[in-house]
C-alpha cells in the first residue's frame, strides 16, 4: 500500500502533524550532512588536495551513494535505531501521545545538533538521536505507569558499546597506521605541516581523494540508515497498520507461509510455538500482507518480530544453511524500507553535506593538534575512519563518524608528536559525555510538556 493511501485514515490534524515530523525527520537528516560530514572534507580541503567547492559536492555525492546503495544489502543499522524504543509504546499509546513522542525525539535532535554546531563542536549525531529516542521512552514509560521499561534495553547496551569502542579504535588503528608509514614511505613532507601554497604529491592527492569519499559513502552508509530508520519511527507511530508489515511485495508473505512449517525442526519456546500457529491461521489463503485484516495486522508483525528475534539467537541443533534461510525469511517482512525514504534520506543527507561545514572543518583541522594536519596524518585518519565504520555496517551498528574521525586525527598527532591542544580535546570529550544525558533529558521534558498541554 503506497503513502498516499495509507493518509488516507488519518484526520486533517493528524496528516498536518505527519509532514510536519517527516520534515523535521529529513532537516535531521539534513543537519546532519553538514554537522558530521565536515569531518569527511577537512582532510582534503586542509591539505589543499581539493578546493571546498569541489570538495564538499564530492563528498555529498558519495553520501548519496552510500545510503542509497548499501541499504540495499539490508537496513540493519536502521532497525538498530527502530528497536531501540520498542514500538508498542507508539501504537499502544493514545494517537496524541504517539505524535508528540515522534515530534519530541526529532525536535530534540534538531535542536542539539544545530546548538554545537554553532559552537563549531564535533559532536556525534548518532548520540543525538539515541540519546533523544531514550528520553522519550523513558518519559512515555515513567508518565505511563511502566518504570524503566520504555526503552529496549538491551539494544541501547549493545549500541553504547559500539560508540564506546569505535573511538577508541579510531585513536589506536590511527596511530598505528601513521608510524606504520612512516617505516613504509620515508618522504618527510608527508609527515609536516603544509608551508604556504604547498600541495602534497600527485600520488597523496588521489589518496586523499579516495579517503574522503570512502568516509563520506561510509558515512552515507551508517548515518543514513539512521535516518531511515528516524523516518520509519515517524512512519509506524503515526501509521502502524499500514507499515507493519512490507505490503509491497508479493513474495514475502509466500515466503513466510513456507517458512511456517519448518520452524518445526527447531526447538524453539513454546511461546513462538504459538506464534506459528496462529501466523498459520492468520496468514492462510493470503497472497499479500494486503489481505490480512488491518486490525490484525499489528499483532501479525509482532508474532514475526518475536520469532525472527528467537531465530537470531538461537543456539540449539540445526541446519545452518537452513538457519540461515528462516532468518532472512522472518527478518524481511518486517525490516524493509520504502524506496521513497531511501531515497529522500539519501537527497538529504546528500544536499546536507554541501552547506554549513565550515566551522567543523576548522575545529577538527586546525584545533584537534597543536600543528596544522599533514597530508600523512589525513590520509591515515580518513582510511581508518572509512575502515571502521565500514565494519560497523557489518554489524549492523550505529557509529559516531564524527568521533572515530576526531579520535583517529588525535591518533595520528599523538603518533607524529605534533601534540594535542588540551582545552579543545577537552571540550570535545565533554560534548560528547553530555550529548546522550542532555538529549535524554531534552526529549523528555519536550514529550512531558506536551502531553501535558495537548494529551
Amino acid at each position: 500500500m503506497g503513502f498516499w493511501d495509507a493518509i488516507t485514515d488519518l484526520n486533517t490534524g493528524s496528516t498536518i502533524l505527519l509532514f510536519v515530523a517527516l520534515a523535521v525527520a529529513f532537516g535531521f537528516e539534513f543537519i546532519n550532512g553538514f554537522h558530521d560530514t565536515a569531518n569527511a572534507v577537512t582532510t582534503v580541503i586542509y591539505t589543499r588536495t581539493l578546493s571546498a567547492t569541489p570538495a564538499v559536492i564530492y563528498s555529498g555525492f558519495m553520501n548519496f551513494l552510500g545510503a542509497l546503495i548499501t541499504v540495499s544489502f539490508g537496513a540493519g543499522v536502521a532497525f538498530g535505531i527502530v528497536n531501540l524504543l520498542p514500538v508498542d509504546l507508539l501504537v499502544n499509546a493514545k494517537s496524541t501521545a504517539a505524535l508528540i513522542s515522534v515530534l519530541a525525539l526529532l525536535l530534540s535532535g534538531v535542536i542539539w545538533n544545530l546548538s554545537t554546531w554553532y559552537v563549531g563542536l564535533p559532536v556525534s549525531s548518532s548520540h543525538t538521536l539515541i540519546g533523544s529516542i531514550l528520553g522519550v521512552g523513558l518519559a512515555n514509560g515513567l508518565l505511563e505507569g511502566q518504570g524503566l521499561n520504555g526503552v529496549n534495553w538491551d539494544k541501547a547496551r549493545t549500541t553504547g558499546i559500539g560508540l564506546l569502542i569505535t573511538p577508541l579504535i579510531g585513536f589506536a588503528f590511527g596511530a598505528l597506521l601513521l608510524l606504520a608509514m612512516k617505516l613504509v614511505i620515508r618522504e618527510k613532507r608527508l609527515y609536516e605541516p603544509p608551508v604556504g601554497d604547498d600541495k602534497p604529491p600527485l600520488w597523496v592527492r588521489a589518496v586523499l581523494i579516495v579517503t574522503c569519499g570512502g568516509v563520506s559513502f561510509a558515512h552515507g552508509s551508517n548515518d543514513g540508515q539512521k535516518g531511515m530508520g528516524l523516518l520509519l519511527l515517524v512512519l509506524v507511530g503515526f501509521m502502524p497498520l499500514h507499515y507493519a508489515l512490507d505490503s509491497y511485495n508479493a513474495d514475502k508473505v509466500t515466503a513466510v507461509q513456507k517458512c511456517l512449517p519448518e520452524l518445526h525442526t527447531l526447538k524453539l519456546h513454546a511461546d513462538r510455538e504459538k506464534d506459528v500457529a496462529y501466523l498459520t491461521r492468520q496468514l492462510a489463503g493470503a497472497t499479500t500482507f494486503k489481505d490480512v485484516p488491518k486490525d490484525d495486522r499489528w499483532e501479525v508483525r509482532q508474532a514475526i518480530f518475536r520469532i525472527s528475534q528467537s531465530l537470531k539467537k538461537y543456539d540449539g541443533p540445526h541446519d545452518g544453511e537452513q538457519l540461515d534461510k528462516l532468518r532472512k525469511c522472518f527478518a524481511e517482512p518486517i525490516e524493509y524500507v520504502p524506496l521513497w525514504v531511501v531515497l529522500g534520506t539519501a537527497i538529504a543527507l546528500g544536499l546536507g553535506t554541501t552547506v554549513g561545514y565550515k566551522r567543523i572543518v576548522k575545529t577538527v583541522a586546525e584545533k584537534i593538534g597543536k600543528s596544522h594536519l599533514t597530508y600523512g596524518q589525513g590520509a591515515a585518519a580518513e582510511a581508518v575512519t572509512a575502515a571502521t565504520i565500514i565494519a560497523a555496517d557489518y554489524f549492523h551498528a550505529p557509529v559516531s563518524t564524527t568521533q572515530i574521525l576526531s579520535s583517529a586525527v588525535a591518533g595520528t598527532m599523538t603518533a607524529n608528536k605534533s601534540g594535542v591542544q588540551r582545552n579543545t580535546v577537552g571540550k570535545i570529550l565533554l560534548a560528547w559525555v553530555f550529548t546522550l544525558p542532555c538529549t535524554m533529558l531534552l526529549a523528555g521534558v519536550l514529550f512531558g510538556v506536551g502531553k501535558w498541554l495537548f494529551a
